[in-house]
């Protein structure tokens, strides 16, 4: 057995050392999977979830099993003479088109990356071009304790409040006491917000809290009671460039990159012609679906 994975292994190497198709994941006895095949798959997986899921063994086992099977399926189609079906063979072409231009999508994303001064530029010029755009309205930041609704649930609110008046802190009371798993574990911390993002109830006792460590009544909303506390008032006004700078790098570059790929598409069509006649006779070769 260890001989046989030694020989895989070693399989993925050329004359020089160096990794010719990456080592053998799995092998068979005419067909082998190497780390460069599992890699080409995993460009259909969504960026985020790649690392979740090729850090483990088993997955990556079970992905390497699975495209053996189709390569060792495609093999033998291959044999049977089905690749010269005319049908298969404009199959194939779409799949080499598709990941041609992916290619060549991305190399052109690599090269239309603009340096991070060209972004940070561009990004302050949008800021103070159109001050307008980053007008924030009033805002709290609050923490709350949230007791849920149930028998004894106001009798429990307003014990905490109590506890609360007489110098437990809150946030080590939210932490083990509020039944808001979001931001229990935040020491009951909200964040910002502006008017209307939450329940009417929680947003007028939140908006009438006036100093910093204020403490609101007991609020009854639909998921219970929540005892509030000021951490902070933010008035209307501009939003600080450092509030808003990377979203507006990424901006930046998600717009470079989308007019340097319009472009390729441009260029791409120049010379197309589209057979009105033919398309129109496809078209009514299908049935919409009831």
């Amino acid at each position: 057995m260890r001989a046989a994975v030694l020989a895989g292994w070693m399989a993925g190497f050329s004359a020089s050392g160096a990794w010719a198709a990456g080592p053998v994941l799995v092998q068979g006895p005419a067909v082998a999977i190497t780390a460069d095949d599992m890699q080409a798959d995993s460009l259909r997986m969504p960026v985020e979830m790649r690392g979740s899921v090729l850090s483990r063994p088993k997955s990556v086992s079970q992905i390497a099993t699975n495209l053996y099977v189709r390569r060792a399926m495609a093999n033998k189609a291959q044999a049977e003479g089905l690749a010269t079906d005319p049908q298969v063979v404009a199959a194939l072409q779409v799949a080499r088109d598709k990941v041609l231009s992916d290619a060549l999508l991305a190399k052109i994303d690599k090269n239309s990356a603009p340096s991070d001064a060209v972004a940070e530029g561009q990004a302050r010029n949008i800021y103070n071009a159109k001050p307008e755009r980053f007008q924030a309205p009033e805002q709290v930041q609050v923490r709350h304790i949230l007791i849920a609704s149930a028998d004894g649930a106001r009798a429990q609110a307003e014990k905490v409040l109590e506890e609360l008046k007489a110098g437990a802190n809150f946030e080590q009371l939210a932490k083990v006491r509020s039944a808001d798993t979001g931001s229990a574990p935040k020491g009951g911390d909200l964040g910002f917000f502006a008017r209307g993002r939450m329940v009417p109830e929680f947003d007028e006792a939140a908006f009438a809290l006036q100093q910093p460590g204020d403490l609101s009544g007991i609020v009854e909303s639909k998921f219970g009671f929540h005892i509030l506390k000021l951490e902070a008032r933010r008035p209307a006004g501009l939003r600080p460039y450092v509030e808003v700078r990377q979203e507006l790098i990424n901006e930046v570059r998600a717009k470079i990159q989308q007019d340097a790929r319009a472009a390729e598409a441009d260029s791409a069509q120049q010379g197309l012609q589209v057979n009105t006649e033919a398309v129109e006779a496809f078209a009514a070769s299908y049935k919409p679906v009831p």
